[in-house]
């Protein structure tokens, strides 16, 4: 190739002034020495070829409400919050606001903020880290923000914690990479990636995810200092051989959070029903053992998980009138044989044990707003 052809080439790159530079100086292209020769990198296994992590929690200087993991570890009773729309399908800040303030005067000590229960998963990364920010300006010093900034991308799932933090959120919640799903070893970095930023509590799910975190998994991650412990969905099995081993636990489940609380070690629950009843599961979790309370609740829990959540939990926070009936989809309301059985729970536990000053509502199908575009 000739010299100008080469000149030409390189021009390609650079600004009009520095090829025009270029071609009135003679500028004339780097050429290797004669005899040079160069070979490709000779290819590394992902472990050796690995970046060391050097994320800082954020990128600025100060940390918004720095909390210590010890106060995360001591929280009894974590409500998954759910975030209420307009008819267009933005978020209703003062439902939301409202919900937020009766989770405080009930008793819950932390709320995950767009987990699954808020379907941080319909939301975009800038709706998800407003609502963060939202509820720490709002309710910082009242109760403890964990934010879902957890994602199947580990990407993502930094920059994601990066702003959570930043925008002052107390701890992070972090589930395993699913659809495309890793090995353990995998799972591991995915997690340590993250592990650095913060407080930071582990979600094990395999019902939503197709993949359950082993403990093999969580005993090599509890070594971080900022492994607050494990929200755990597979039993109290599981659960009980977390505790004698001193990693601390909340159950996911409802159904089974008493007895986990109180036969098998975990620390308290990351609850659903709590969005209904606050001040029951308060009760349930710390006033010790209760069966009478707990067999109370099993009607409105099973209701709540017939369909996937957080279908249940959206009608009856609609039926209640504490939030608008609307729904983002895919997401849709319970027939009406549901929500007429919905009535009668709350007749029989009692109005007054449910948040809201509202009658409940039967509601009819048309009073419903499904919003596919937001």
């Amino acid at each position: 190739m000739t010299p100008s052809l080469l000149l030409m080439n390189q021009a390609l790159s650079w600004t009009d002034t520095e090829a025009t530079a270029a071609l009135r100086f003679n500028v004339k292209p780097f050429c290797p020495p004669a005899g040079a020769c160069y070979w490709a990198r000779r290819w590394r296994s992902p472990i050796s070829a690995m970046i060391p992590n050097i994320h800082l929690p954020m990128r600025s200087l100060e940390v918004k409400n720095r909390t210590s993991v010890d106060d995360i570890k001591s929280l009894r009773l974590i409500t998954a919050v759910k975030t209420p729309y307009l008819p267009d399908g933005r978020f209703d800040l003062e439902a939301y606001d409202s919900l937020i303030h009766m989770q405080i005067i009930n008793g819950a000590e932390g709320v995950i903020v767009g987990g699954t229960t808020g379907e941080g998963h319909l939301m975009s990364w800038d709706e998800h880290i407003m609502l963060i920010g939202h509820t720490v300006n709002c309710f910082g010093t009242s109760i403890r923000v964990i934010g879902n900034t957890g994602s199947n991308s580990t990407g993502e799932a930094i920059h994601a914690t990066e702003q959570g933090f930043a925008v002052g959120m107390h701890a992070a919640l972090h589930i395993n990479p699913y659809y495309g799903k890793t090995s353990l070893e995998g799972m591991v970095s995915h997690f340590e990636a993250v592990l650095s930023m913060g407080p930071t509590i582990i979600y094990n799910v395999p019902s939503r995810t197709g993949q359950d975190i082993p403990p093999s998994v969580i005993h090599t991650i509890s070594q971080n200092p900022n492994m607050a412990g494990v929200k755990e969905c597979m039993g109290n099995d599981r659960i009980k051989g977390y505790v004698d081993k001193g990693i601390v636990i909340w159950s996911g489940n409802d159904d089974e959070c008493h007895d986990s609380r109180w036969a098998f070690g975990a620390t308290g629950v990351i609850s659903v029903a709590s969005n209904l009843v606050p001040g029951l599961m308060h009760e349930l979790m710390f006033q010790g053992k209760n069966p009478s309370l707990n067999s109370k609740l099993m009607p409105l829990i099973k209701w709540l998980f017939q369909e996937p959540n957080p279908i249940g939990l959206n009608t009856a926070l609609a039926q209640l009138g504490v939030i608008r009936p609307v729904f983002r989809l895919p997401y849709v309301p319970l027939p009406r044989a549901r929500r007429l059985e919905f009535v009668r729970i709350v007749e029989s536990l009692g109005r007054e044990n449910f948040i809201g000053e509202k009658d409940v509502e039967f509601l009819d199908d048309d009073d419903f707003i499904l919003v596919g575009r937001y």
